[in-house]
């Protein structure tokens, strides 16, 4: 009678060893699919302009998401099959048929607790580190299962088009606004970025977002000097006004001819003041529209991106906004386009009225209808949408679907709106709480 073979022989270790080798492997795949997929792109362009080579090639990989994600897919599954089968056929020797559950049972744990969560966790701790570790073995397995992984994209992508589900192989591109958009928001509601900084940096980043339209002096409410008016009228309105350029028109007020400076019409006048040998004289012959500049007309649909850029190539800092008539819509400057990145900017020249936006003990919001709905946003933290009307008096009268009188209240969007004052067609003071 032969001897029974031992179930420890030389076969089963070599098993044994060959299965905790494809784990070690399959959680080499696992570590980096998180790492290499949660690292920041940005973070680790910092790296490799410091010289690492780790992180030079960790972004040359991610390039090609859809083909770094296919390769460590399929190696993690060809070495977490393989081992489970080898665990199989070790404990179906060992235990008889019972061995089929015991190796699920088992592979099931190593595979979920060394295999996947291990590497994992490790890997989300520090992702760029370790991204820039694992970078080099992984390019080398991306170009190996390169074949493999363009035949396997062709199928899927043949079989989403069937359902008319169409891939675009650019979505690896991040939205870099989003996602810079979504930090600065988790930051502030976690308390790390404070609520300035993140308006700060979101006003930046909305520039190209927005026209000028929405953020431009409307026409009623511009400063503007008469062509035909007397010297020492245009010196005195100049004079009174808290701003340093006016627009000069003649005749009508839609007929813009030119700008004024107010350090420009003073020297002019001081000249005159000095040539003049009498009193009467010295205004004799004076005329602004030799001493204002070209106006500078650009359309309402502008961005605030372009037209700060035109600003700054044309050096002014002063433009008259017109529709697609050429009529004219309201004036913006350089100052107006800082302000939605750095919030108000006032002088000791800027006239010393109420804030536009005041809380009152019972909650309540106080604002003037002309407030902007990204600026009573901004003050508030709420999120009342600006897709229908830039000020929230336009809101008011957009959502009531016509020109309410003081006292009537409104509900929309979550908000009570009370129309507090009126002026003729214009909704000039309101009441604001969240229901």
């Amino acid at each position: 009678m032969e001897p029974e073979t031992s179930v420890l022989d030389a076969a089963f270790w070599i098993t044994s060893a060959s299965i905790l080798a494809l784990l070690t492997m399959s959680a080499f795949f696992s570590g980096s699919e998180t790492a290499l997929t949660a690292a920041s792109r940005g973070k680790l362009r910092a790296g490799a302009d410091k010289g690492s080579r780790g992180a030079e090639k960790a972004l040359k990989i991610t390039e090609d998401n859809e083909r770094l994600i296919g390769s460590v897919l399929l190696g993690n599954n060809l070495v977490n099959i393989l081992a489970t089968s080898l665990a199989t056929a070790l404990f179906t020797r060992a235990f008889g048929e019972s061995g089929v559950a015991i190796a699920t049972l088992v592979m099931t744990l190593l595979v979920l607790i060394f295999a996947e969560v291990l590497p994992k966790t490790y890997a989300i701790t520090n992702p760029e580190t370790a991204a820039a570790r694992v970078a080099a073995p992984i390019e080398v397995i991306v170009r190996l299962f390169s074949p493999m992984v363009s035949a396997v994209r062709m199928l899927v992508r043949g079989v989403l088009r069937l359902f008319g589900v169409q891939t675009d192989p650019d979505s690896h591109i991040l939205a870099v606004r989003e996602e810079i958009a979504g930090a600065l928001q988790l930051g502030h509601s976690e308390g790390v970025v404070q609520k300035e900084d993140r308006d700060r940096i979101l006003g930046a980043l909305d520039l190209s977002e927005r026209t000028v339209e929405e953020i431009m002096l409307h026409r009623s409410a511009i400063e503007m000097i008469s062509a035909d008016a007397e010297p020492q009228e245009i010196l005195q309105q100049c004079l009174e006004s808290s701003h340093t350029r006016l627009p000069v028109y003649r005749g009508d007020p839609e007929n813009i001819v030119g700008v004024i400076h107010a350090k420009d019409l003073v020297r002019a006048m001081y000249k005159l003041f000095e040539d003049a040998s009498a009193a009467e004289d010295r205004f004799k012959g004076f005329k602004v529209t030799d001493v204002a500049m070209k106006p500078y007309f650009i359309p309402d649909t502008t961005s605030l991106d372009d037209q700060m850029r035109q600003f700054l190539r044309r050096r002014t800092h002063f433009a008259l906004v017109v529709d697609e008539y050429g009529s004219l819509e309201g004036l913006i400057t350089l100052e107006d386009i800082l302000e939605e990145i750095v919030g108000e900017i006032t002088d000791e020249h800027d006239p010393q009225a109420d804030h536009s936006i005041q809380r009152a003990e019972d909650g309540n919001y106080w604002l003037d209808g002309s407030m902007t709905i990204r600026d009573f946003n901004r003050a508030t933290d709420w999120s009342l949408p600006d897709d229908e009307a830039n000020t929230v008096a336009g809101l008011v009268i957009h959502e009531a679907q016509m020109i309410p009188t003081a006292g009537q209240v409104f509900s929309f969007h979550g908000f009570r709106f009370e129309v507090m004052e009126r002026e003729n067609n214009r909704i000039t003071r309101l009441k604001v709480r969240p229901l």
